[in-house]
């Protein structure tokens, strides 16, 4: 086997490789996005019937399937061009190698507590608040329009930071693994018309930023005094400090973490054994 043969295999290899991680990423930001989901549900259910049209000889369906098969794309990009161009923004923000950092298991507590030290307190002082957790996604483009801090998180500051008056209190700040990285931020609304109206601009730019990204989005009411997590472009609304604290733990956690708690659990056991 020579040199060149080998070479065109491990360029065909790498071809390969390219195009299934293209696709990943597409699908995967696809998910998240209803209008995007239709599309290619609609897409799928034109080439279906095209492909019944060719085998049962419908000539009529068949000629006007060719010319949507045709001409759709086009009018998919013109029509959808702000949802193709939000997955395409989405994918570029995501950072091929993982989050800013991983948290150790010290690590994810000390945030947590911080976190919650700060959410109690300002859910009892009905003072609001948007905290905003980058996990996959970079949210560089919102770091670099705000005011830059870089602190370890500290319920004291949160609390400063969110306290009326304070020139930072009315944006939101976004923390990078342990770091308090900015305050201030803006992030874009939501325009999810199901939103219930009573809903104010803090759990708007909450679900917003919860859209665009896989970012968590801590938000407390000012009027009421609730706390609320936008994730995953759902907000769960009006949480107990336990259920808001549960969810922090798991969502900040490694993927992998049940599977070796488990097995930390299991050697535990046969120890005690």
């Amino acid at each position: 086997m020579n040199l060149s043969l080998i070479w065109n295999i491990i360029a065909d290899i790498i071809d390969i490789c390219l195009l299934w991680i293209a696709f990943y990423y597409i699908l995967k930001n696809v998910r998240n996005n209803i209008k995007m989901v239709l599309i290619v549900k609609g897409v799928a259910i034109i080439l279906l019937v095209k492909f019944i049209s060719d085998l049962l000889n419908l000539n009529t369906v068949g000629v006007f399937l060719e010319y949507a098969i045709q001409w759709g794309p086009l009018a998919l990009i013109v029509i959808f061009q702000p949802e193709i161009r939000s997955v395409l923004e989405t994918i570029g923000r995501t950072q091929l190698l993982g989050r800013h950092k991983i948290l150790t298991v010290d690590e994810r507590e000390k945030v947590v507590n911080e976190i919650m030290k700060a959410v109690e307190w300002l859910r009892k002082n009905r003072i609001g608040a948007l905290i905003v957790i980058e996990r996959e996604v970079s949210l560089q483009e919102y770091i670099e329009n705000s005011t830059k801090i870089y602190s370890d998180i500290n319920a004291y500051l949160l609390e400063t930071i969110f306290f009326p008056n304070s020139p930072l209190h009315d944006g939101g700040i976004i923390i990078q693994g342990d770091k308090i990285t900015c305050a201030g931020s803006v992030f874009k609304t939501s325009m999810n018309q199901s939103l219930s109206k009573r809903l104010g601009t803090r759990h708007r730019a909450a679900l917003g930023i919860s859209e665009e990204s896989d970012a968590l989005a801590l938000v407390v009411s000012e009027e009421t005094g609730r706390a609320s997590i936008a994730m995953d472009s759902e907000l769960h609304y009006n949480l107990t400090n336990e259920e808001f604290r549960s969810v922090l733990m798991e969502e900040l956690g490694p993927k992998s973490e049940t599977f070796f708690a488990s097995d930390a659990s299991e050697s535990e056991d046969d120890d005690n054994e």
